[in-house]
């Protein structure tokens, strides 16, 4: 009997099926259910309470701090990564092939482990031997080395905590944006300049438009990647100076593993993964606007 396309394919994508449904699906759902139980790990105890969780988690003042930290740290994170990405993507297409070799020298943040990157970092950005503030101090543009407490001061500590993540991935965004350049039709750009459009209008109005699928994406897949920061974070403040970096990531940690409350760790997290997924199918419609003509 002979296979057909359709049985085939569910064939191919059946191993993939079972290992997201034992690994993904399975420990989600018992992640879900955990959020309305009062569970005591010391005594293996669960007592059903129903919502209590979620209204314990909405009335905690950590938890809208927290939720608010990981909004801005997403935003700095975000903001950064594109409008870097979409520059430098922009130089490697005007440049053309002769760009291959900066394009792989670019690439090359994204294979270090972000564990890395953030000891790195930790010691770069150092109050006392940081190399960062002692070149700023060498280049005049600090009275002292340790002028700016980057990692110890909480007015700055979410911005220099999202310094590895941004060095981190931003090549990602180029790659992505880069290969969107490459599908824009040439003849379309060349009219435009034939009928007198400069570059900032072929940027506004044809480019960034035609790109707001791989923008979407982009935006959505390392906006998802940066709420969720967690080890970055860990390894340079532990959610210090005075829980100044304190992310929904690390508050959901320390409230199952320092607290021991997994009921309540679970309704942190369970809010935490609608907000990611009502934001991001937010982001499709108002940014990729399926159905809309490009």
């Amino acid at each position: 009997m002979r296979t057909t396309d359709r049985r085939f394919a569910a064939l191919m994508i059946l191993p993939a099926a079972l290992f997201l449904l034992v690994f993904i699906g399975w420990p989600l759902i018992q992640f879900v259910s955990n959020s309305f139980f009062d569970i005591n790990q010391l005594a293996g105890t669960r007592r059903f309470v129903g919502f209590g969780n979620y209204v314990t988690a909405f009335t905690d003042p950590d938890f809208g701090n927290s939720a608010w930290r990981t909004a801005v740290y997403t935003a700095i994170v975000v903001f950064f990564e594109f409008a870097i990405g979409l520059l430098v993507a922009l130089l490697f297409a005007t440049i053309g092939d002769r760009s291959r070799v900066f394009r792989t020298i670019f690439l090359y943040p994204l294979m270090i482990a972000p564990i890395v990157a953030g000891l790195l970092w930790k010691f770069l950005l150092s109050d006392n031997f940081g190399i960062v503030g002692q070149l700023l101090y060498d280049a005049h543009l600090l009275p002292q080395p340790n002028a700016i407490q980057w990692l110890s001061d909480p007015e700055i500590a979410l911005v220099s905590v999202s310094i590895p993540d941004v060095w981190l991935t931003t090549s990602f965004i180029t790659l992505v944006l880069f290969a969107g350049l490459q599908n824009i039709p040439g003849d379309v750009l060349e009219a435009a300049r034939l009928d007198g459009a400069r570059y900032p209008t072929l940027l506004f109005r044809i480019v960034i438009p035609l790109l707001r699928p791989v923008i979407a994406v982009a935006l959505i897949v390392r906006g998802v990647d940066a709420a969720r920061a967690f080890d970055v974070i860990v390894l340079q403040t532990n959610g210090g100076p005075q829980n100044a970096t304190e992310t929904m990531s690390l508050l959901v940690y320390q409230t199952q593993i320092r607290y021991g409350d997994p009921g309540l760790a679970s309704a942190m997290g369970t809010i935490y993964l609608i907000a990611m997924l009502a934001v991001a199918i937010f982001a499709i419609f108002k940014i990729w606007r399926p159905g809309s003509e490009q």
